[in-house]
């Protein structure tokens, strides 16, 4: 009888442990806007992020693979 409560509790644990390891590796849901507004917001973000990746590769050397990894992009100016 004790043995089965002491199993029954390792496999509870490793439940939760594999549930909350798991929980880390699903995407996060990122709503999408409602509004023009919301819209506006979210354009400008993307533009923000994007004119500085351009900004940090243009400094780098072009022959690295981090080069390569990040900043490769097709469409991209030379």
């Amino acid at each position: 009888m004790r043995a089965g409560r002491l199993m029954a509790a390792r496999m509870g644990a490793v439940a939760i442990g594999a549930g909350a390891g798991l929980s880390g590796c699903a995407p996060a849901y990122e709503r999408m806007p409602e509004s023009s507004w919301q819209w506006e917001r979210r354009q400008e973000e993307i533009t923000r992020r994007e004119d500085e990746r351009r900004r940090l590769c243009a400094m780098m050397e072009k022959s690295t693979e981090r080069y390569e990894r990040d900043c490769a992009r097709r469409g991209d100016p030379d």
